[in-house]
């Protein structure tokens, strides 16, 4: 029997109650499936920050990146100033795993509402891949009260390493600057998984979103490699998108979209827009993905610590980010038995949590979910 060994990262809040349900459903498709999960838990999070000062030191990163799947609740606990965890774990994860792919699947599921008049199942269902590593979220910024100002900042990554000696003259009272940036390999490596998902997912077109118009250098070179990429499948239609006209199209016509590549600042955007015409976050999972290391699988929303302990958060979003970790390990099959379960009780409605109309818990969406799994 295969085993397949993942890292759990319960977290804080509602995270260690949704990861319960996920493994159940998880543990069910393996044994139907035939392989085994081996679950190695971690206690990362706001309790051993507050019991060490700690977040993830190097060894406690060298030791996660023996695993192929990190399943990771949620983190962020009113106790902890804000920024610590989410610094210290979530980011230090995504970088030091060269976790550089972000995908988040945009599925309404039947049964569930939608804010978007007259639009169903068969109008909702595309992906959203967001570079993850890059863009504006590099962290190099600064403050100045006068100028001259000088700044040294330095980047790390798994592609390279840059180094940005900043000299401001002038006579401007306070100003503000954060850097963006964008590497022809950084931006070609993401388009490229994303035209891979197209092909293996059997969609035929991606949309590139950017906004070149304004920002014409950095997306400018994001344009100049999704059009390099494009070349090499010329099988798939492409199109660019302005971020503007695509936040609109989400919400206008949604069923334009199969594919969605974008850079990092705009995903982060989208993708929660995406959430919402899905259904909300309750059924919104995430994966931030090395497709040849460690990648980490999560719901989309954060630990809610005022419904800690209450047995009432939705665990669908953990559980489809499960399905997501099974795909990425190659169990495609059992990934899409473990999506049609959830599809199969959303379309029932006697099982459902609050924020889907119903008064179910956590653990009975999970058990129906889980049930329903052995039956398929």
């Amino acid at each position: 029997m295969p085993t397949y060994k993942v890292a759990v990262i319960p977290g804080d809040g509602v995270g260690p109650e949704v990861i319960r349900e996920g493994r159940k459903v998880l543990d069910a498709v393996s044994e139907v499936d035939g392989f085994e999960l081996e679950w190695v838990e971690y206690p990362f999070g706001a309790d051993y920050y507050l019991k060490t000062g700690k977040t993830l030191d190097e060894d406690s990163l060298k030791e996660l990146k023996q695993y192929k799947a990190i399943y990771l609740g949620a983190v962020g606990d009113p106790r902890v100033p804000p920024g610590v965890l989410e610094l210290g774990i979530l980011l230090k994860l995504r970088f030091y795993m060269d976790e550089y792919v972000n995908l988040r699947p945009v599925k309404l599921f039947e049964g569930v509402p939608t804010p978007l008049k007259n639009k169903t199942e068969k109008d909702i269902c595309f992906d959203v891949v967001r570079e993850n590593t890059e863009d504006f979220y590099i962290g190099i910024g600064s403050r100045a009260l006068k100028t001259p100002h000088r700044e040294q900042h330095q980047l790390i990554r798994e592609l390279y390493s840059l180094k940005f000696n900043l000299d401001v003259e002038g006579d401007a009272d306070e100003i503000a600057y954060q850097l963006g940036l964008i590497s022809r390999r950084g931006a070609e490596r993401v388009i490229r998984y994303a035209f891979e998902l197209a092909e293996r997912k059997k969609k035929s077109k991606v949309t590139s979103v950017d906004k070149a118009n304004v920002l014409t250098h950095i997306y400018g070179l994001w344009r100049d490699a999704f059009e390099s990429v494009a070349e090499n499948y010329p099988h798939i239609e492409t199109e660019f998108m302005f971020v503007d006209a695509a936040a609109m199209w989400f919400v206008k016509n949604p069923e334009w979209f199969q594919v969605v590549v974008t850079p990092n600042l705009f995903g982060d955007i989208l993708t929660d827009l995406g959430a919402m015409i899905q259904g909300g976050m309750g059924v919104a999972p995430g994966a931030n993905i090395n497709p040849s290391g460690t990648s980490t699988f999560e719901p989309i929303h954060g630990s809610a610590p005022k419904y800690r302990g209450q047995n009432k958060i939705n665990p669908i979003a953990t559980i489809l980010a499960g399905a997501l970790m099974l795909e990425n390990l190659g169990l495609y099959s059992s990934a899409a038995k473990v999506e049609r379960a959830v599809a199969e009780v959303l379309k029932e409605g006697k099982v459902r949590t609050y924020d889907l109309g119903g008064s179910s818990t956590t653990e009975e969406v999970g058990n129906a979910i889980a049930e329903r799994v052995k039956r398929l």
